[in-house]
């Protein structure tokens, strides 16, 4: 098994792979804060930067991308990569998941979103071994992931989900609660700094 997991991580690890991960994740990014395009055509400016969590996530993870091409370590970056991919990805995925229980069906459009951001929220954790975060990076993360909680559902400025705005107190409560888990996820990294013999990017 480990030797199927080095293996494994050989090829994500890899400058090419990570080139071609950054590729990816620039694009879902920019579509990404295209979708929310309409949101924030009736948002106020001065919460633009809480609005689009989604793509804002993978830009963080396309900046920590780049420090590992660079052969670098942007540490405030990775933490919160790694939170708010996580964090944003499950959200999403449950959020669907529950659109599906309250109107029977998503479409295409909606698995589309399910498999997407499933897909964040596995990343953020498979390059768990790149991450070089501390407690001083972690806590400033955790400052801006509950903050964000706190725009979204004290201002009302959480993603738009019509069929399920009778439920945003139930939706925050759980919010809340994610982003203490995934505050946790990010603080055992710190602390239980998972090595590997592969750790640095393959030539």
């Amino acid at each position: 098994m480990n030797n199927l997991f080095s293996q494994v991580w050989q090829i994500l690890s890899h400058r090419a792979f990570l080139w071609l991960l950054l590729t990816v994740n620039i694009l879902g990014t920019i579509g990404g804060y295209i979708w929310y395009g309409g949101q924030l055509s009736i948002t106020r400016p001065l919460f633009y930067i809480f609005v689009p969590d989604s793509p804002t996530a993978t830009l963080f993870f396309s900046i920590a991308v780049i420090g590992w091409l660079l052969g670098k370590n942007w540490r405030v970056i990775e933490a919160l990569a790694l939170i708010t991919l996580v964090k944003y990805g499950l959200w999403a995925v449950v959020m669907n998941l529950l659109a599906i229980i309250e109107i029977g069906s998503i479409g295409f459009l909606g698995w589309m979103l399910v498999v997407s951001h499933l897909a964040m929220a596995i990343q953020g954790i498979l390059y768990i071994p790149m991450y070089d975060i501390k407690l001083t990076q972690v806590s400033i993360a955790a400052i801006w992931t509950l903050h964000n909680d706190v725009i979204d559902y004290v201002f009302g400025q959480m993603p738009i989900y019509s069929m399920l705005s009778a439920y945003m107190s139930e939706i925050g409560y759980f919010t809340f609660w994610l982003s203490i888990a995934c505050i946790a996820l990010a603080y055992y990294v710190s602390r239980k700094r998972i090595s590997f013999a592969a750790k640095k990017v393959s030539l």
